[in-house]
């Protein structure tokens, strides 16, 4: 496999991983897909619909987002919005994101201050 293929891989499962956590945490306002698409890509997150939609559908049968249809617009549209218990499930995972992150980061610079010292 090339270089630039096993970065993409790595950086496309590392998005993978965070995705749950960013649908729940963008949808405490009630929105619809497109919208989060757009969000997500404009703040370096890009999504395909074809992958946002499922995801939306599993999270709103386990609980975790609610939906209902607007009908007043040009065409109905499908707001999702995060319910009480996908708020509690998101407060859990973002404290174990940020251990999480701690370590990895404290790992990384581990990692880089060996490799400047192999360096030398």
């Amino acid at each position: 496999m090339a270089y630039d293929d096993i970065v993409s891989s790595m950086v496309l499962e590392l998005r993978r991983g965070t995705l749950v956590m960013l649908v729940l945490s963008q949808l405490r306002e009630p929105a619809y897909g497109y919208a989060l698409v757009k969000s997500l890509a404009d703040h370096g997150i890009p999504i395909e619909a074809n992958t946002l939609y499922p995801l939306m559908r599993r999270l709103e049968s386990q609980g975790l987002l609610a939906s209902e249809w607007d009908n007043g617009g040009s065409k109905p549209r499908k707001y999702y919005r995060t319910t009480d218990e996908g708020l509690r499930v998101l407060r859990e995972v973002e404290a174990q994101w940020h251990v999480l992150c701690d370590g990895v980061g404290k790992l990384l610079e581990t990692n880089g201050e060996d490799r400047e010292h192999a360096e030398r």
